[in-house]
């Protein structure tokens, strides 16, 4: 009897465990199908925007930003086809992934990847913004040593790099506040740099325009005095 007892039992954990592997079969079948045209979708995508890139010939603009000598301090290559393509690439990956695993029932892990996928719009806002204040950054930079080479004052190349900066820094703190960054943190610095650059603006002008105003009142004064 107890024999029979533990084989009943066996028979019956067997039973349930097929059950459910024959359940979960179909549901798996389908998930890795999913998967699969999600690679090829996300390979083809990744070649038609990687060719497109080519084509409008970003690269090339790129490189008269001054964008390439930067990566090459880093050990970098400028081929923006293939960042973009890979960009492209992972997000169709994780969305047939996120899809696979809804199939599944695997919750958690669709969150998880729900959350990644919400966060690229941000990423690709935040680069648009850098190569913005790159773009803006070294118009500036080029006027501003054209403006002061042109007036024969001395520091051109200095003031150039320092404006040059400036936007580059706002820039790059505009970007880490789309990406939610340590927002307050950032703001605090804002306003604290654009304090800072109106007082110090203001006291070099003061102090550096003491004797100018003072002959131009004295003038002004002058001018009243001979007109009586």
């Amino acid at each position: 009897m107890l024999i029979e007892s533990w084989v009943n039992v066996l028979r019956a954990s067997l039973q349930n465990l097929w059950l459910t592997v024959a359940g979960f079969l179909p549901s798996l079948m389908g998930a890795i199908l999913v998967f699969i045209v999600g690679l090829i979708v996300a390979a083809v995508l990744d070649r038609v925007v990687e060719r497109l890139i080519y084509y409008l010939k970003v690269d090339a603009v790129l490189r008269k930003l001054g964008v390439e000598q930067y990566l090459h301090r880093a050990n970098l290559t400028l081929d923006s086809g293939h960042f973009v393509g890979k960009i492209v690439y992972w997000f169709f990956v994780l969305a047939f992934l996120l899809a696979a695993s809804d199939i599944l029932g695997f919750f958690t892990l669709s969150g998880f990847i729900r959350d990644v996928l919400s966060y690229v719009p941000d990423i690709l806002v935040a680069i648009m913004i850098l190569l913005s204040a790159l773009m803006i950054a070294t118009f500036l930079r080029r006027l501003v040593m054209a403006s002061v080479m042109s007036a024969q004052i001395h520091g051109a190349k200095g003031l150039a790099m320092v404006t040059w900066w400036v936007v580059m820094i706002f820039g790059l703190l505009t970007a880490l506040v789309q990406l939610g960054v340590a927002v307050n943190i950032i703001n605090t610095v804002i306003t604290g740099l654009i304090a800072m650059m109106a007082i110090a603006g203001g006291l070099a002008f003061g102090l550096g325009g003491k004797e100018y105003a003072s002959k131009l009142l004295q003038r002004v004064e002058d001018e009243i005095e001979h007109k009586r």
